[in-house]
């Protein structure tokens, strides 16, 4: 493979990852509610376990794509 290949790899998925964040954070942004009772029917946690588990999710998933998406882009656009 080639650097050219590698680096729109890399942007591919860096795109399609960042588009599912955005996703994720707008549905659970507008339908917070509606994410929370879907969830309630298959476990048992109070509103504010849950919205803490969703931060952590949110949070570890960005982290995630930062790391194993846009830093190995960055780091081929800087190399050539």
């Amino acid at each position: 493979m080639d650097l050219a290949t590698v680096r729109a790899f890399f942007l591919w998925c860096t795109v399609l990852n960042g588009a599912l964040l955005g996703l994720s954070v707008v549905i659970v942004t507008c339908a917070g509610d509606w994410v929370y009772h879907m969830h309630d029917k298959w476990f048992s946690l109070s509103r504010d376990a849950f919205t803490v588990v969703l931060y952590a999710f949110l949070g570890g998933f960005k982290v995630l794509v930062l790391v194993f998406n846009v830093v190995p882009y960055v780091a081929l656009c800087i190399v050539g």
